[in-house]
């Protein structure tokens, strides 16, 4: 009987054992993915974060594209422009397919090199492949309150 429960302990270890190794090589390379891309930021003169509806995240500020647009007009007037550009994914969005395009303007308007995290790889953004899109600004969408639900531009109610 002692043979028993001597073995079971030692099956157990070792499947414990085993269990812990799995998981930890699970995790390993998001950990590892995550530290190359914090890395890389320190190697760009300016990080942005995309955030919704094409809108950007500069310095903590969010800024349309037209309005990041001229924070990079700005930057260049006063010689500080940067060389190179990271779009990284914020806490609210991901990167989008007008992001890129906003970003491909940006790069032919102020000529830097501008890279994105592509789910662990960064990506040049290549302006003829990316077809850049005009700089616009953000409008957001227009509520309408309860009294005006049912009429026309003329005012009267329309009766279906």
């Amino acid at each position: 009987m002692t043979r028993f429960t001597t073995m079971f302990h030692r099956a157990g270890a070792a499947l414990l054992l085993g269990s812990l190794l799995v998981l930890g090589g699970c995790h390993g390379n998001s950990v590892k993915e995550e530290a190359a891309i914090a890395k890389a930021q320190t190697e760009f003169d300016a990080t942005l974060e995309a955030y919704k509806s094409g809108q950007f995240l500069v310095d903590g500020a969010v800024l349309s594209a037209l309005d990041t647009g001229s924070h990079f007009a700005y930057l260049k007037d006063v010689g500080k422009l940067p060389k190179t550009v990271l779009l990284v994914p914020s806490d609210d969005s991901k990167i989008r397919k007008a992001h890129l395009q906003f970003m491909a303007r940006m790069v032919i308007d102020y000529g830097f090199a501008a890279y994105y995290d592509d789910d662990g790889t960064l990506k040049k953004i290549n302006p003829v492949e990316t077809k850049a899109r005009a700089l616009e600004d953000y409008h957001a969408p227009v509520k309408m309150n309860d009294e005006q639900q049912d009429k026309s531009a003329a005012g009267r109610t329309d009766q279906y």
